[in-house]
């Protein structure tokens, strides 16, 4: 089953890539590997603003995190040309912009680091990992996710 065929079966339709905000690129392929620039997270359009914690459940934090994957996939979709060409997803890194005294960044990436197995199947999507707690995300975005990928 293609890639695409599972995001259709999951009603999902990958976003066009957005515009840097900074002085940055997208994305950047080394050889066969692509590194996706950090994506934050949005609704309805706008950015997912909030700080677990204070204002935004870790629930609510997961699905800002799944959000963001969706968002990383129409980037990298972009990058690649078929998503079919990703051999594994390699790292993630999750910045969860939280209070001091939040300690579930690990559970609010797993929003995304779910959404990839989902995609990409259990091996394809296993992925290293880091999930940070950062005292703001520009513009006050609740969580921002970075990628690498692997392609052949």
């Amino acid at each position: 089953m293609s890639i695409y065929d599972t995001l259709s079966s999951l009603g999902i339709a990958l976003p066009s890539v957005s515009v840097p905000a900074a002085a940055y690129v997208p994305f950047v392929q080394t050889g066969n590997l692509v590194f996706l620039s950090g994506h934050i997270a949005k609704k309805d359009g706008k950015v997912w603003a909030g700080q677990l914690g204070a204002n935004i459940t870790t629930d609510e934090g997961k699905q800002a995190a799944r959000a963001i994957a969706i968002d990383l996939l129409g980037t990298l979709h972009a990058a690649v040309g078929d998503l079919n060409k990703v051999k594994r997803i390699v790292k993630v890194m999750s910045l969860v912009n939280s209070v001091g005294t939040f300690t579930e960044q690990h559970l609010v990436t797993n929003g995304a680091s779910e959404f990839f197995a989902e995609v990409f199947g259990p091996e394809k999507g296993a992925h290293a990992r880091s999930a940070f707690g950062v005292a703001q995300i520009p513009m006050g975005a609740c969580v921002e996710i970075e990628l690498i990928a692997e392609i052949g």
